[in-house]
């Protein structure tokens, strides 16, 4: 299943951005992974927002925060045309969500790790890629409210 995690320095975000980025960023995920909106996949669509102490992020040239977003998502799970689309949809959510505007996009770095298959477990079980594909194609048909 997906895991998102955005790394930013504290303050960094809007008050609104702050509430609302960790359900932003998992809506983007799941939708270019192509998981069927329901339920059940959005309560496996896992979001961290870790933020660090004030002066624990620099640069060599300066002290503007940066976002380090991190994805993790089982191997195979996205294309090089989803990743694309990943992670360009991501930069824009955490610019939208820190009031920066779009010429500040290499200030958010996007980090997709894929997971290989057999090395992801949940519920005491290891999960497989083609099982996630499977339950996906039974759920497709599912109402989004499910």
């Amino acid at each position: 299943m997906p895991m998102i995690r955005l790394t930013v320095p504290s303050g960094a975000l809007t008050a609104d951005g702050r509430q609302n980025i960790q359900r932003a960023l998992a809506a983007v995920l799941l939708r270019w992974e192509g998981a069927p909106d329901t339920a059940f996949f959005r309560a496996q669509a896992w979001s961290y927002l870790v933020e660090l102490p004030e002066g624990t992020q620099t640069t060599a040239e300066d002290d503007v925060p940066r976002f380090l977003v991190e994805v993790t998502v089982p191997q195979g799970a996205l294309s090089e045309r989803r990743k694309a689309g990943l992670v360009e949809d991501v930069t824009k959510a955490v610019l939208a969500a820190a009031g920066l505007p779009a010429d500040d996009a290499l200030r958010v770095w996007v980090l997709v790790h894929e997971q290989p298959d057999g090395t992801w477990g949940a519920g005491g079980s290891v999960i497989r890629h083609a099982d996630l594909v499977a339950l996906a194609k039974e759920q497709k048909g599912q109402r989004a409210d499910a």
